[in-house]
């Protein structure tokens, strides 16, 4: 479904509270429906759910076997949209995602049509997208920022509401490309998918070994999901705020005169201004699922580490002696908060 209509009628505060209310109680019901099916992955489900609100792509990262697909797909229905799943593999070509020029016979006369490719979807699932090429993974560049797909020339917009969340496999595994850092730089957050604590485990081992059929059905619409994601954009976000964001970004580059020793001991490549965007739209949007009409500083902190951890490029000395893109960020907000009280 293409949510491009208008949305809504202008209508004045106390109406733009009740129907903000209205629509994230619908939010609520949906996590509730992916916590029923996706056992043990409560955090993972908030912080999908905030990405999608913040209008941004999201990467998902864990062992296969542990619910990615199923958790997407579920999604995918919740939110009605059209559902799109490319699965990528090292023979898969850029025309196999985007789509390509066919041969179009009609009344004896020949003519070249575009043949959509699977990324025309509301929601499009790549699945272990480390597993192609760079340069097939790059086809997705042109359609995650600009929502766009250019062919022969010819540009072909893509659906409104449109998301990619792509699964990858940790790169020590067997037959993994590392992702490009531009590619990377696409995806909103960066989330970890982690193994089930025992009692979940249970509860699935259990319900996926008896008959019984995955149910689902749609708790928030395309046109829905559009016009939550322009009242994110409308929460407040103090300018201070807005300062320790950028005190952070600069404090992830080694070569800023901000940055620690230990920064520029370890860290290759800093985060892009991108990064800050996306802490600050997912903090808007934690903060309109709370009912609140500003962020606050725990909502920015909640979106620090799936905003960065893929944006902080650590080098061969950090993986040596056990340092993580985490732990430096830890040190950064330490930083930022001090430069914030000497000022």
């Amino acid at each position: 479904m293409d949510a491009k209509m208008e949305l809504t009628k202008p209508m004045d505060g106390s109406q733009q509270k009740e129907r903000a209310t209205a629509l994230t109680s619908k939010v609520f019901a949906l996590r509730a429906a992916l916590n029923a099916q996706v056992l043990g992955q409560e955090l993972l489900i908030e912080q999908l759910l905030v990405g999608i609100l913040a209008g941004g792509h999201m990467l998902l990262e864990g062992l296969p076997g542990l619910g990615k697909t199923l958790l997407v797909r579920v999604l995918s229905r919740g939110l009605g949209l059209d559902f799109s799943r490319i699965q990528f593999t090292p023979d898969l070509m850029p025309a196999d995602v985007t789509g390509t020029l066919v041969i179009d016979e009609q009344e004896g006369k020949r003519a070249f049509r575009f043949h959509k490719g699977p990324v025309f979807g509301g929601l499009v699932l790549a699945d272990e997208i480390n597993r192609a090429t760079p340069k097939t993974q790059s086809s997705l560049l042109e359609a995650m920022q600009e929502g766009t797909v250019t062919v022969a020339g010819e540009s072909h917009p893509l659906p409104i509401p449109f998301h990619v969340i792509a699964t990858q496999n940790p790169i020590e595994l067997e037959g993994t490309y590392p992702l490009p850092e531009a590619q990377l730089d696409r995806f909103l957050y960066k989330l970890e998918v982690k193994t089930p604590p025992i009692e979940a485990m249970v509860q699935i081992l259990s319900g996926t070994t008896r008959s019984g059929t995955e149910t689902s059905r749609t708790l928030v619409t395309a046109i829905e999901l559009r016009e939550l994601q322009m009242m994110v954009r409308e929460v407040l976000c103090g300018s201070h705020l807005v300062r320790f964001v950028a005190e952070i970004l600069a404090e992830t580059h080694p070569q800023s005169e901000h940055a620690s020793s230990r920064t520029k001991r370890f860290v290759r490549f800093g985060a892009s201004a991108r990064a800050g965007q996306a802490i600050i739209l997912g903090g808007k949007a934690r903060a309109l699922l709370a009912g609140r009409p500003a962020v606050t500083r725990a909502d920015l902190d909640a979106c620090l580490l799936p905003s960065l951890r893929h944006r902080v490029l650590v080098g061969y000395e950090a993986e040596a002696a056990g340092v993580t893109a985490q732990d430096l960020i830890k040190e950064w907000v330490v930083a930022a908060d001090g430069r914030a009280l000497g000022a």
